[in-house]
């Protein structure tokens, strides 16, 4: 589109699809940026160190070497046991899910590969697939990514962008939370290696089950990270709360994570930890 028409007699405000995209805005510090040295950094703003979301492709790209990721149970999908609606049915979540991500219909992604030469099981959860909610299928894969790395002697690393628990699978959800925990269990017993990776959110049963259960947990700066939402939390017990006490760095100073890692420096740190972990 040309400069002139967008700004020309300001007619009309130029809608998502005729806006130019090459400009990206921080939403913490509010720098205008060329979008390619953003995505040259990661999606890291390099202004403030801002940590944009990113999409499981990348992630896994980010963290897994190179052409070495195979995924694992891409066959399964959810069904829906309850018949559950709310203001839209669950298959119709679901459909609009699918189309938001090109097809899957899960809100994870796990396989098989290496980080650094090291042998690991990996799931990725997608926020863009509703909301990356904890389902049936999620916990599924989940358990068969830890029992994956139980059978290989290899690590397990889980990176969480959930907003909790799936509402419209109802206790069958939240039973996702025992499940990967009791098998995260065999994986201890195994003596092996479970590596958390908390991003920007983390919320809701995730929090509360998997996510902080792991040998070390690691999170991106200023992530979003707890359990129920502020405004609950506020009206529950009546106070008000510390400044950003559900971000990375306040649950770091309070003992709650071990460590806030820059997304470039994500790969290296994980791979240390594995090679510490698995080494004869």
């Amino acid at each position: 589109m040309r400069f002139t028409e967008l700004f020309s007699g300001f007619r009309k405000q130029a809608s998502k699809e005729e806006a130019p995209s090459h400009w990206v805005k921080c939403p913490k510090c509010q720098a205008l940026m060329y979008y390619k040295e953003v995505e040259g950094l990661n999606s890291v703003c390099p202004k403030c160190n801002h940590h944009f979301r990113i999409g499981p492709k990348k992630r896994i790209e980010l963290l897994a070497d190179k052409e070495s990721f195979i995924e694992q149970d891409s066959n399964l999908r959810p069904n829906d046991p309850l018949k559950f609606v709310d203001k839209k049915s669950y298959k119709k979540r679901i459909e609009e899910g699918k189309n938001k991500t090109g097809g899957r219909e899960s809100s994870v992604i796990s396989g098989s590969c290496t980080i650094e030469g090291m042998p690991v099981e990996l799931v990725v959860f997608d926020f863009a697939f509703m909301g990356g909610s904890l389902g049936s299928v999620e916990g599924e894969k989940i358990v068969r990514a830890i029992n994956r790395a139980i059978e290989k002697k290899a690590g397990l690393v889980i990176v969480s962008a959930s907003g909790g628990a799936r509402m419209q699978e109802s206790t069958f959800s939240l039973m996702q939370m025992s499940k990967t925990a009791a098998a995260l269990h065999k994986l201890h017993e195994a003596r092996l290696p479970y590596i958390s990776i908390l991003t920007d959110p983390t919320m809701g049963g995730v929090s509360a089950s998997f996510a902080m259960l792991g040998d070390i947990i690691m999170a991106e700066p200023n992530s979003l990270i707890g359990f129920a939402g502020q405004r609950v939390i506020k009206q529950t017990i009546g106070a008000d709360l510390p400044e950003g006490f559900q971000r990375a760095e306040f649950l770091l100073e309070h003992g709650l994570i071990d460590m806030v890692v820059n997304r470039n420096e994500m790969k290296s740190v994980v791979a240390k930890f594995l090679k510490l972990f698995l080494k004869d």
